[in-house]
């Protein structure tokens, strides 16, 4: 007697995401490494145009971190539109070709020992990361259902962390020098060469590999629904969610002070009694480090606790760390400020997960206002320097402490949506 064959069930129709989840996570590496190793240019900036009569002051080497970020503001809209172009993988590859230029442009700077042509040539490394960030993110957030977003960009994080853990380490062996063991200004600034040619042909050969990789074009999923022309929900205007607009300040503050506090953290670590600048930097790689461990550990947490609970919890704990490290000295001091790392690892996943939450056809725009925000990594830091300047560098750490106070108000209250859209 014949048999039926069994009827196809819901997940016989489900799409497997885990290999593009795979490549995809593989390039958050990248922009966590070049991002990181871009923060090592603060310290080496004040060897190269500091004099013993008139050191570089932190507010100009903060603008090292300041045009890397200021390129988010620029380009996360344009890049949208891109996306909506030339789709999720041509963005990609497009953005890693761009570094590729920015890398190359380090030569003439360090040759021509130009401060501005340092800062373009930083400028143009953040365009590319910019790119890569803003079409990465979202990529992941829709590579399966809504409420497991938060995992799923955690656990591409840790890549992230990974790259800017290696980072300083890299920085510290090929990048920072002592000042008093250079011949000269030129040979400071000539160690910046190698690494970033380096780099430069990496990221050609990863955007050529990835031009030719298989990566599926997400077009629909059930949270993430698109708009239907005439659709009265694509009329609203983003501000109108307070969850989202909330959730793109709390990426404004965040990322800006995890960029400050580790911009600073190495000239930070040498006033507290660490006289190498390898030891500061390998601390530095610490900071980087508990990230990692927190984002691992954090994805596991996310399947116990919600995420912003979760998150209350660790913008609490940053904000105590910061203040400890603000009110003491030595090897308290320096410890307190690096496990800010741990506690800062599930902020921005979980910021910008909770954010997009309930948008459907608005999580376009929503990706986008918030991917702007990460223009406070260009003005937090520099406002940290300015304060270093004028008061001291523990001083200075009053922001980093309102920072992570808002985070966890925006975990505790802000992030609980007062709108959605129903679909």
């Amino acid at each position: 007697m014949a048999t039926k064959s069994p009827a196809p069930t819901a997940t016989d129709n489900v799409p497997s995401y885990l290999g593009p989840f795979i490549t995809v996570t593989a390039l958050f590496f990248i922009f966590g490494f070049i991002t990181n190793l871009n923060m090592a240019l603060v310290p080496h900036l004040r060897s190269i145009f500091s004099s013993p009569q008139a050191p570089l002051p932190y507010a100009l080497a903060m603008l090292a971190e300041s045009a890397f970020f200021l390129a988010y503001f620029v380009f996360s809209s344009p890049t949208s539109k891109l996306i909506e172009m030339i789709g999720y993988k041509r963005t990609m590859v497009v953005s890693l070709f761009i570094q590729v230029v920015g890398c190359l442009l380090f030569v003439p700077a360090a040759k021509l020992i130009s401060f501005p042509l340092f800062l373009t040539a930083v400028f143009v490394v953040g365009a590319g990361v910019t790119a890569l960030q803003t079409s990465a993110n979202p990529y992941v957030a829709i590579l399966g259902p809504e409420h497991s977003a938060p995992v799923r960009l955690t656990l591409a994080q840790a890549l992230n962390s990974l790259g800017g853990s290696i980072a300083p380490l890299v920085a510290g062996a090929y990048i920072l020098t002592d000042p008093s063991k250079m011949a000269s200004k030129a040979a400071i600034a000539n160690t910046v060469r190698v690494p970033y040619i380096a780099i430069a042909a990496g990221l050609l050969i990863l955007g050529l590999a990835v031009a030719f990789l298989h990566l599926p074009a997400v077009s629909q999923t059930q949270a993430f629904r698109p708009g239907k022309e005439g659709d009265p929900v694509l009329s609203r205007s983003i501000w109108s969610y307070r969850h989202t607009v909330l959730g793109a300040i709390g990426i404004f503050l965040y990322v800006g002070v995890e960029v400050g506090l580790a911009s600073i953290a190495v000239n930070y670590f040498k006033s507290q009694g660490i006289d190498s600048e390898k030891t500061a930097s390998f601390l530095l790689s610490l900071y980087w480090f508990g990230a990692l461990i927190g984002r691992l550990l954090g994805s596991w947490m996310l399947t116990k606790v919600k995420s912003a609970k979760l998150l209350t919890v660790f913008g609490i704990a940053a904000a105590v760390m910061v203040l400890v490290s603000m009110f003491s000295s030595g090897q308290v001091a320096i410890w307190s400020l690096v496990l800010c790392g741990f506690f800062n690892s599930i902020m921005f996943p979980n910021i910008f997960a909770l954010g997009i939450a309930g948008l459907g056809p608005m999580t376009s725009k929503g990706s986008g206002l918030i991917m702007t925000a990460v223009v406070g990594g260009a003005v937090i830091p520099a406002l940290i320097g300015w304060v270093a300047d004028q008061m001291g560098i523990q001083h200075s750490f009053v922001i980093p402490a309102f920072c992570y106070l808002f985070i966890a108000y925006y975990g505790l209250v802000g992030s609980k949506p007062k709108q959605t859209v129903v679909g």
